[in-house]
């Protein structure tokens, strides 16, 4: 049987850096050694000064199927995220028709079989009219309930107390929540209006969606949880005031969990100038402080895991005046570059890096043998250069929108290779092979 073996490797895995050689075979780590002997036959990828990390698990993406293929496709939106080192995402339920039973989600299944590049799990979104959905649904097709406790895009909202209080109370699994409140968002954009009319300036976003629109959903889920004793994960999270409410413990002690996002770690209210609705998502990107306090949040433990929120709306869209003009950006392509760039920079290490995009949201998640560079463990690898610069350019994404935010920005790092399941996916910028990737199992 032929091997891939990976020589010479800077392998990053459980907070060590170690060189040595990786065998991959049946679409698994088969060694990890300081020297392994290759046949002939055997596929040798020689990776002296590159770094071998586990692929990123992304635990939020909007990858738009079924029916909202305008935007994108799994097909396409999963060729952008083997691109960027991503090996398996987790996607959102507010798609049309909405995944929020499992008749929903087995239909989806069957649907993206065959059809990513990346592995793949799905959300069960909750209602204000779905709780016996939830409480049926077979846990080991869903990789979480997710809640919108504040408007979003989708018309999926739950802002009725009671459901609320029975969705934390008989969830038989991890609660992902959304958390901005709504009266204060309608209050502001009422403001907001009436100082500006239609044509708002995107500068505004952050203060019409509020820090304290931020802070009271959030306050609101975290008392649920310790109520109940929910398993609660808290998305995107955007204020330094909300950092502050998570635990610098380990995760595997935790029943609140948050997770930070790649953009917020990148932009601040300042580039609201130049990008406009460019960098419109929910919850809104703020300060510098607020940046400041995610990253330091990342690095200190608060925040758990990091995230993209992939969300592909189309350059025309986009190009709306305020209120027209759709939230969310695509992102999967250049998270885990965005991130290595800020290794350069001192911001984070490259075992913080790992931790955050692979290691625990496969422990959160109670995914199945992904996430760590571990015999036995599927070979869901990618291999990195820190020291190969490249510009970011809208006409080089894999997105079916075709632009990014991040367009003119000088990355300092590259994504060289990614292996999916064993396979290799993507490398040296060229997308190899059909799409191939798994459902996600899990341990529960």
């Amino acid at each position: 049987m032929t091997k891939i073996i990976i020589k010479n490797a800077k392998i990053i895995n459980e907070m060590q850096q170690f060189e040595a050689d990786l065998a991959i075979e049946n679409g698994k780590i088969a060694l990890i050694s300081t020297h392994i002997i290759y046949e002939e036959g055997d596929t040798v990828i020689e990776a002296t000064g590159k770094y071998l990390l586990p692929g990123m698990i992304d635990s939020q993406v909007h990858f738009r199927q079924p029916d909202m293929s305008h935007q994108g496709k799994f097909i396409t939106e999963s060729a952008a995220a083997v691109a960027g080192g991503i090996t398996s995402v987790l996607d959102m339920p507010n798609t049309s028709p909405q995944t929020i039973n499992e008749k929903a989600i087995k239909q989806k299944h069957k649907l993206i079989q065959g059809q990513s590049y990346v592995n793949y799990g799905f959300y069960l979104g909750a209602t204000n009219d779905n709780i016996k959905d939830i409480i049926d649904c077979d846990i080991r097709l869903i990789c979480g309930v997710k809640v919108f406790m504040g408007a979003s895009n989708g018309n999926i909202l739950v802002d009725n107390e009671e459901t609320l209080e029975n969705i934390f109370k008989q969830a038989k699994t991890l609660v992902a929540t959304h958390c901005e409140y709504s009266p204060i968002i309608n209050f502001n954009e009422k403001k907001a209006k009436e100082k500006y009319g239609d044509d708002i300036p995107f500068d505004q976003h952050p203060l019409i969606r509020s820090r304290e629109a931020c802070i009271k959903s959030t306050q609101t889920a975290i008392k649920l949880a310790k109520k109940h004793n929910t398993k609660l994960h808290i998305l995107h999270i955007s204020t330094a005031e909300e950092v502050a409410f998570f635990e610098q413990i380990p995760l595997e002690q935790k029943r609140i969990t948050a997770e930070a996002c790649v953009h917020f770690t990148w932009f601040d209210d300042r580039d609201y100038a130049k990008l406009g609705a460019q960098i419109k998502c929910n919850p809104a990107i703020k300060q510098n402080s607020d940046k400041r306090a995610i990253i330091n949040g990342i690095n200190y433990g608060n925040l758990d895991i990091i995230a993209t929120d992939h969300a592909p709306h189309t350059w025309q869209e986009k190009q709306n005046k305020y209120f027209k003009a759709p939230s969310g950006l695509p992102l999967v392509q250049t998270a885990l570059a965005s991130l290595l760039t800020q290794v350069n920079q001192g911001k984070f290490s490259l075992e913080k890096i790992v931790q955050k995009t692979a290691h625990n949201v496969a422990d959160l998640f109670q995914v199945k043998k992904r996430g760590y560079i571990r015999e036995g463990y599927y070979a869901d690898l990618v291999l990195v250069d820190l020291n190969t610069p490249h510009k970011v350019k809208n006409k080089n994404m894999l997105y079916q929108c075709g632009w990014t935010p991040y367009d003119g920005e000088e990355f300092t790092a590259s994504i060289e290779k990614t292996w999916v399941n064993g396979k290799l996916k993507w490398s040296d910028g060229k997308l190899i092979g059909k799409p191939k990737g798994m459902a996600l199992k899990y341990e529960r």
